[in-house]
């Protein structure tokens, strides 16, 4: 999945360098077969014990070849699937817009909300609700000090938004899907399999 993850990003020659996030005990990317990549890909053994200690970790380490300004942008390693015109998508439509922004899909199914015994207390009207994928793109120093600040945000974006910054959603895909669960696996490899197939055809 971790090749898969970054093979997308290095599919957009607008990205210079793809870091790595790795615990620091790590000792499975170096058996990986990275010879492709060339000098585009950077393994950074910083890995924090949330996702968000392990995203302001590798700012950190990045900041001597990353100025402020620079855009970033935070995509799980869990997302083998994503596509590179909505990679594209999301970077033409953040450039201009200093808010930064995500990728995301609206909500399609009826939202329920839950109690401790797994009751229904509400049905929750999803007009206007998204559901967050990555990558999320935003200013290096602007992602730096947003993570600094909030240390109990679930996404890159939920820290940003703590600033009174409000990022833009752009439309994703719901193949862009987060393994979780080992059916996500399953499905993860058929649509990774379709593309493969598409490509071929194409050629």
């Amino acid at each position: 999945m971790l090749q898969h993850a970054v093979g997308a990003l290095l599919g957009a020659s607008e990205l210079d360098t793809v870091f790595v996030v790795l615990s620091a005990d790590d000792d499975t990317f170096r058996r990986l077969d990275w010879d492709d990549c060339g000098n585009r890909v950077a393994p950074l053994y910083c890995g924090g014990a949330t996702r968000r200690d392990s995203v302001l970790n590798g700012l950190i380490a990045a900041a001597a070849e990353v100025d402020p300004d620079d855009w970033v942008l935070v995509h799980d390693a869990a997302r083998p699937c994503l596509a590179l015109k909505d990679l594209r998508r999301l970077i033409e439509a953040v450039l201009p817009d200093e808010a930064g922004g995500i990728l995301a899909v609206r909500a399609a199914d009826t939202l329920k909300r839950g109690d401790e015994q797994e009751r229904i207390v509400a049905t929750e009207p999803r007009e206007g609700l998204w559901h967050a994928q990555t990558p999320q793109m935003f200013r290096h120093g602007v992602l730096l000090g947003a993570l600094r600040a909030g240390a109990q945000v679930t996404d890159e974006a939920a820290a940003v938004e703590a600033l009174g910054i409000r990022p833009r959603l752009v439309e994703g895909s719901h193949c862009n899907l987060k393994v979780t669960y080992a059916a996500d696996l399953e499905l993860a490899a058929l649509i990774l399999s379709a593309a493969r197939l598409g490509r071929e055809i194409a050629k």
